[in-house]
């Protein structure tokens, strides 16, 4: 019996209750078995690959979104592609309203075209965002992200002072090594 397998992402733990939705929604679209986890598009998955290891002949992998499974159009069909080697379907529960099932012409006509427009919108939203910062670099109101490590500069000096290894002192702090030597070697300059 061909099983109804779901995959659901959320990016980080604040969206909990945007994952514990998509949950929600496979269990209703009769997923037996739901792979769920939190982490950009842009990481490793590794509950996609577990769920797309699991998928076999005849199975239908669903998810709520497309942008859920895919970060790109190239990325989408090369998951498609993956997909149509085992004989696995893919159904997109919100594509605009309606439902995309992949086992259909039309279904995979029409979820090309979306992935298309959806990478399109992304690169607009991309390139206004670039102009904005750049607008606001230009107007001087623009300061970038205050730099992780360097908030912890005080902690990294006062722990080289007690003579603890660069090493040990960014597994202490969460940082990374190199971060470590920077902060370093700024306050030798």
């Amino acid at each position: 019996m061909a099983a109804v397998i779901g995959y659901a992402r959320t990016s980080t733990v604040e969206q909990e209750a945007g994952l514990e939705a998509q949950q929600r929604d496979l269990a209703a679209a009769g997923c037996t078995r739901v792979y769920a986890e939190r982490v950009s598009s842009v990481a490793t998955r590794p509950q996609l690959t577990e769920a797309l290891g699991y998928l076999r002949d005849g199975d239908v992998l669903v998810v709520t979104k497309l942008d859920r499974l895919a970060r790109s159009v190239a990325d989408l069909l090369g998951i498609i592609a993956r997909l149509e080697e085992r004989k696995v379907g893919l159904r997109v529960l919100s594509m605009g309203g309606a439902e995309v099932d992949t086992r259909t012409p039309t279904g995979r006509l029409m979820l090309t075209m979306l992935g298309a427009v959806a990478e399109f919108e992304r690169a607009l939203m991309l390139e206004r965002q670039r102009e904005g910062i750049a607008k606001a670099k230009a107007e001087g109101k623009y300061q970038g992200r205050v730099p992780t490590a360097q908030r912890q500069a005080d902690a990294v000096r006062q722990l080289k002072a007690e003579g603890v290894r660069p090493v040990d002192i960014a597994r202490r702090l969460g940082i990374g090594r190199a971060s470590v030597y920077r902060i370093l070697g700024a306050g030798a300059a």
